[in-house]
């Protein structure tokens, strides 16, 4: 009778210790696909819009700056700004996004 016991037992530690995994591993599956890979997909699309820059598009950095790429480099852009025609060179990973952002005026 004893050793029933320590069988039973064992299977009840057992079924104890899954049925508390269970939740973490649904947790942790809902912090993949609500965080983790929406970032991952939006990380490749930034890569993508980076890798075809090309002379002509407008663009504007992550600080805000809006003007004409008039040169490309492996890692960098030379980007003109306004009429006056100042040309500043910024590296890629500033690109903050292709066309003129919404809401944007010229003047």
């Amino acid at each position: 009778m004893g050793m029933g016991n320590l069988v039973l037992t064992a299977e009840a530690g057992s079924m104890d210790l899954i049925s508390m995994l269970v939740p973490f591993i649904i947790l942790i599956a809902i912090f993949y696909f609500l965080m983790i890979r929406p970032e991952n997909k939006k990380k490749k699309a930034m890569d993508k819009m980076r890798s075809e820059l090309a002379v002509g598009d407008v663009i504007t950095t992550i600080g805000g700056i809006v003007g004409t790429i008039c040169a490309v480099k492996e890692e960098t852009i030379v980007l003109e700004t306004g009429a006056d025609r100042v040309r500043v060179e910024f590296t890629k990973w500033a690109v903050s996004s292709k066309g003129k952002q919404a809401g944007e005026t010229t003047k």
